[in-house]
């Protein structure tokens, strides 16, 4: 059976390309280099990254392509304990509907931010349990810098928040998780619940 139809995300598609291989009989091995960036993509989706690269594929580009089988709408959302949860978002509309669902669910949020820079001295001053991040953001600093400051300082778990996930997976140490735009609240609190148990 053929793969479904890749989104029109020009990093996804370049992914696809590049390990579509996997799921040929016979495929042959990957570089090292194209592995190592795979496993990063797994870990990062929480997923078993010690599994053999052609069993490993599949399960990724579920997630990067949404194959996964709907959700019911009417299934309860995952509690999570209420947390103080930094929010980074350039994106003005995605900020303001996922203050919304952070709120409605309990949570503490501060900001929203669009830059790394006014993100990173409010949490100087608010000490925050978790960090929403994008990684693409207005002003010079990367939401990839602000994580590994707010990693190296305070200590701070991060979940990118992107669809670039090349650059995810190149620095998938620096984050917990990562949720793939464009999202849903829904989508951003149950990668919160998966993480709460380890905070």
């Amino acid at each position: 059976m053929a793969p479904e139809t890749v989104h029109e995300d020009k990093d996804v598609a370049r992914l696809c390309a590049l390990y579509d291989g996997l799921l040929a009989p016979d495929a042959p091995a990957l570089p090292p280099a194209a592995e190592q960036e795979l496993k990063a993509l797994a870990k990062i989706f929480d997923l078993d990254a010690e599994r053999p690269a052609a069993e490993l594929w599949p399960y990724v580009r579920a997630v990067l392509v949404r194959q996964a089988p709907p959700r019911e709408e009417d299934a309860p959302a995952v509690e999570a304990d209420p947390l103080t949860v930094l929010l980074v978002e350039d994106d003005p509309d995605a900020a303001a509907a996922l203050t919304e669902a952070l709120d409605a669910a309990g949570h503490r949020v501060v900001g929203p931010f669009h830059s790394a820079e006014t993100a990173e001295a409010a949490t100087a001053l608010h000490p925050v349990d978790l960090a929403l991040l994008d990684i693409n953001l207005s002003g010079e600093t990367t939401g990839v810098d602000l994580a590994r400051s707010l990693k190296t300082r305070w200590g701070v778990p991060v979940i990118f928040l992107s669809g670039d996930v090349t650059a995810a997976a190149h620095n998938a140490e620096l984050a917990a998780a990562m949720v793939i735009k464009p999202y849903s609240g829904r989508d951003v609190l149950d990668a919160i619940a998966r993480l709460e148990p380890a905070a």
